[in-house]
């Protein structure tokens, strides 16, 4: 209702001052023929002519009308310069704010909706630069007024920072013009008053702000270094502290460009993924799978020594591929690529300089121009009572441990329904193990839609898991007999469970004690704080992979590490802000559960507007023929539009099949984009197709096929 009422406010307004054709009032032409008119009227009704005055030009900058310029010059001629100044000073900041106001009110929505992802990172930078940006614009005369009102509209700029910004910014421009009026005998055209030395001079103005801002932030860095000797030559371009995946691609990059890189590792080369994450779980559940698929059609009496055969064999397996993996990531390798690696715990002396202690205590130190941690992450152990004497393993621990075992235990717990409990409940459940997985949420994966959630969930019970789901572990207990037990509690009743294994899968937390950096101030408060380009309080330290908590994924790690590479080396050039726009992820079930950018759950908790179309993977011939029928592709959509905002995909190649639509997303390529391209055939990757052309039929023009349609029938008639 309010839209309403202003919208008629404005038209009607809007349909008088066209009635009186007001605009041809606002020339110059007509300001220098009636001047004295002018002015003889102002001397008699001062009070009046001010108020008019004052209203006319709040109203002329509200509706963006041609003309302002002049009303100043009318100011300065009318009023003199000091009333002249006042008065245009705040009717045109009150005009540029209405103004401001009325493109929030009837364009930002519309904006917001067409341009989601544009207009976060615009309201991100008004966030940090918004002032700036505004001040200087305001200086500089060459951007037009009206133009600045309305983008800044669109903003989340509140309108009192609006306000006193351009106050401030529009005050010297208001000086020169208003000045100009109290001579305007002498101007005949406006190119009198905008000379080119007037609109450099202007300019200048507006650069000074950011001027001062770098030798602001040149004072603030050497401030920040003036503690420290920095060195007069330095070892390295590059310091690298971890060998993960995030360790070796920066130190590849590095290598590749030919600058000196020294990587410092204290345990495995290769990081958590290939000893401890993707590459044993992987292995582990492909291992899983074909035991589950054998499993079911051996007789009763052979199931258990199948069982206790097959435990061993899989966890050999689990070994020998990371054996296999293990030379892609090893020394030798990237020495051979150029990197200089070290082993031994990195320690920050300062900002340039890292000490490294060996096995045997021994220490040396090394200096680079450039930092990066790449420290990575370790599991989340929560502090429930008994747990340290529990005997309880994480995602770090249980391969060598189960690998060791002979036999199978005969009941795993499993804390936690995220990505990483519900793979490991799965796969060990499918080797025949009893497995209880405890969720304190209402249902696993809660990052997912709900409906993904209870596939999931149908998955794993199917495969033998125990759920217990919105319960809380509360204390572990040990018997005399050695039992291991963990009470949980559902509601307002507890109950015992007995267990021989229990595995804490409750997320990871930044790995950051031990590297000195408490000692050159950089905040560990479970995470490094960085900026757009992964610089800490340091610009010459840089964070990428797990330890900078924002997508613990290997393929995120690599990601970020070519940022944090390329920032380093040539940041004094050119520095890239990190894209995040596009981060996909998989969840390695039965079926796998693949996503790329929102679900439904995310757009309608960010309030963003959106289709859904699916196709069933039972429709596709390819899972006909594997007998692998199970999951469906949910693709989200701009209303009306084929542009995706997200995509979930639940089928046996999940994983795989993504990859298309994270392509899309990152090219902005649309539905009809993939509908064109040809899909080999039988594969599973026709389903990015099909669903492509669910979307077309769910759009098709309707009224043109039925002119069609009558064509066609008249065509043969």
């Amino acid at each position: 209702m309010k839209k309403i009422l202003i919208f008629l406010f404005l038209i009607i307004l809007l349909s008088i001052l066209y009635h009186f054709n007001v605009t041809q009032y606002l020339s110059l032409r007509y300001l220098l023929e009636n001047k004295e008119k002018l002015q003889n009227y102002t001397n008699t009704h001062q009070l009046t002519s001010g108020i008019y005055f004052f209203i006319i030009y709040i109203i002329a900058v509200a509706l963006s009308l041609p003309g302002a310029t002049i009303l100043t010059l009318a100011a300065g001629a009318l009023f003199g310069f000091i009333k002249g100044t006042i008065m245009v000073s705040f009717a045109s900041t009150i005009g540029a704010t209405m103004a401001m106001f009325i493109s929030r009110i009837f364009i930002r929505d519309w904006v917001k909706n067409k341009f989601s992802s544009f207009m976060t990172e615009i309201d991100k930078g008004i966030s940090t630069d918004g002032v700036m940006y505004l001040f200087s614009l305001r200086l500089i005369p060459i951007f037009p007024f009206f133009v600045i009102n309305l983008i800044m509209g669109v903003t989340k700029m509140s309108l009192s920072t609006f306000f006193l910004v351009s106050q401030l910014g529009m005050l010297p421009g208001t000086l020169v013009y208003v000045n100009a009026g109290t001579e305007i005998n002498k101007i005949h055209a406006l190119s009198d008053i905008t000379s080119p030395t007037l609109i450099l001079s202007f300019v200048f103005i507006g650069i000074l702000p950011w001027i001062s801002k770098l030798v602001l932030n040149k004072y603030k860095l050497s401030k920040l270094y003036s503690k420290w000797n920095k060195p007069v030559k330095f070892d390295n371009n590059l310091i690298v502290i971890g060998a993960g995946a995030a360790g070796l691609v920066t130190s590849y990059i590095a290598a590749a460009v030919k600058a000196k890189v020294t990587l410092i590792e204290a345990n495995k080369m290769g990081g958590d993924c290939l000893n401890y994450g993707c590459v044993p779980s992987k292995a582990l559940i492909k291992n899983a799978k074909i035991t589950y698929q054998t499993k079911k059609n051996l007789p009763q009496d052979l199931t258990q020594t199948f069982v206790k055969e097959t435990w061993i064999k899989t966890f050999q397996k689990v070994n020998d591929a990371i054996t296999t993996v293990a030379p892609h990531d090893s020394k030798e390798r990237y020495e051979g690529l150029g990197v200089i690696v070290k082993q031994g715990y990195a320690k920050l002396i300062d900002p340039w300089t890292v000490e490294i202690k060996d096995n045997l205590n021994n220490t040396s130190r090394v200096t680079g121009k450039n930092i990066v941690l790449a420290t990575g992450a370790r599991p989340i152990v929560p502090t429930i009572a008994g747990i340290e004497s529990s005997g309880y393993l994480t995602s770090d621990t249980l391969w060598d441990h189960f690998h060791q075992l002979k036999t199978p235990p005969n009941h795993v717990l499993i804390l936690g329904g995220g990505p990483i409990g519900c793979e490991l409940s799965q796969a060990i459940a499918r080797l025949g193990v009893k497995v209880t997985l405890i969720e304190k949420a209402q249902r696993v994966l809660m990052r997912e839609d709900e409906d993904i959630s209870s596939i999931a969930q149908d998955s794993l019970i199917n495969s033998g898991v125990e759920l217990l789901l919105e319960h809380e572990a509360l204390r572990f207990e040990k018997s005399s007999s050695n039992q291991k037990t963990l009470v949980v509690k559902h509601g307002s009743i507890e109950k015992n469970i007995d267990y021989d294994e229990v595995i804490v899968a409750l997320g990871r937390t930044a790995r950051l004690s031990g590297f000195g950096l408490e000692n050159i101030g950089i905040n560990t408060n479970n995470k490094i704080h960085t900026n757009d380009y992964l610089e800490t309080l340091y610009p010459n330290i840089f964070v990428a992979g797990d330890v900078v908590g924002t997508y613990q994924f290997t393929h995120t790690a690599a990601h970020q590490a070519w940022y944090a590479a390329v920032n380093a080396l040539f940041g004094k050039f050119k520095k890239f802000k990190v894209d995040y726009s596009v981060i996909p992820w998989v969840t390695f079930l039965d079926p796998e559960i693949a996503r790329v950018g929102l679900n439904e759950n995310e757009a309608k908790s960010k309030g963003i507007a959106y289709e859904v179309t699916r196709f069933e993977m039972k429709e596709l011939d390819r899972a006909i023929t594997e007998f692998d029928t199970g999951g469906f592709i949910k693709v989200l959509t701009v209303p009306g539009k084929d542009r995706v905002l997200g995509v979930t995909i639940v089928s046996a190649h999940a994983g795989e099949q993504l990859s298309e639509f994270v392509l899309a997303m990152k090219y902005k390529l649309g539905l009809n984009k993939i509908l064109a391209t040809i899909h080999p055939y039988p594969t599973w990757n026709e389903a990015n197709k099909y669903v492509a052309g669910e979307w077309k039929r769910n759009h098709s023009p309707k009224k043109l096929l039925e002119f069609l349609r009558l064509f066609h029938r008249w065509s043969i008639s």
